[in-house]
């Protein structure tokens, strides 16, 4: 009989923020699948599970390069689910853990839909995880939105030609993985009187995370990227 395969959220770095169910389910599987961007670098989602969960004899590392090519991102993700279904095959369960939740812009989701398209006898469970801008605005004590405020969650990496339709549009919006374009992001804010009213966050509950309010003090400057802005129309009544 084929394993079943889990989708787990491990939160935004901060272990305390992996959830009971998390845990119960990755201390339980035969493997877990840790993606990483290159071979030879750590990855962060199991950076912080290893500090919950005891992984050993269980890790089956996966190469996810950050890139555009959509020919070569499609090779790693193929490649990755051909090593998924051959564990399942034999019966293990798998669980693929991943940053924040699975379901929000996330590598999880082009292996949830490879393995969906390729057997529907596939049993999957998607585990939520706290999202790294909801962990954000907690370490700032800033509100995502209240009352009949709007909101919008953009992956900043992207390059947008209507950014400054977005921004005006909604009361508040969650700019990720802004690193690449941080310059012309503050310097849309600027323009729409919305800099003062925002923040910056890098790797939230880690041992080296930045949050400020300063925007201008980092131009110019390299910027890891798990690192993203919110943003807000208002201040603080």
């Amino acid at each position: 009989m084929a394993g079943r395969f889990y989708g787990v959220g491990v939160g935004p770095g901060d272990p305390e923020l992996m959830t009971l169910k998390a845990k119960r389910i990755l201390d339980k599987v035969d493997i877990i699948c840790a993606p990483k961007s290159k071979a030879g670098k750590d990855s962060i989602a199991l950076s912080i599970v290893d500090e919950v969960v005891s992984t050993e004899g269980k890790i089956k590392e996966l190469i996810f390069p950050m890139t555009h090519n959509q020919d070569r991102l499609d090779k790693f993700w193929n490649e990755a689910v051909d090593g998924i279904q051959a564990e399942l095959k034999e019966g293990q369960e798998v669980a693929f853990i991943t940053l924040g939740d699975p379901l929000l812009y996330s590598t999880y989701i082009y292996v949830l839909k490879r393995l969906k398209n390729r057997s529907s006898a596939v049993k999957i469970k998607t585990v939520p995880g706290v999202n790294s801008f909801s962990a954000c605005a907690a370490a700032m004590n800033q509100p995502l939105a209240e009352k009949n405020e709007t909101l919008s969650i953009i992956p900043a990496a992207y390059d947008y030609d209507n950014l400054d339709e977005i921004l005006d549009t909604f009361d508040n919006t969650v700019l990720m993985k802004v690193a690449r374009n941080f310059d012309e992001v503050v310097a849309k804010l600027e323009k729409l009187e919305m800099k003062e009213n925002s923040f910056y966050v890098s790797k939230c509950g880690r041992d080296e995370e930045l949050l400020t309010k300063d925007l201008d003090s980092l131009l110019g400057d390299e910027l890891d990227y798990l690192s993203l802005i919110i943003a807000k129309q208002r201040g603080e009544e």
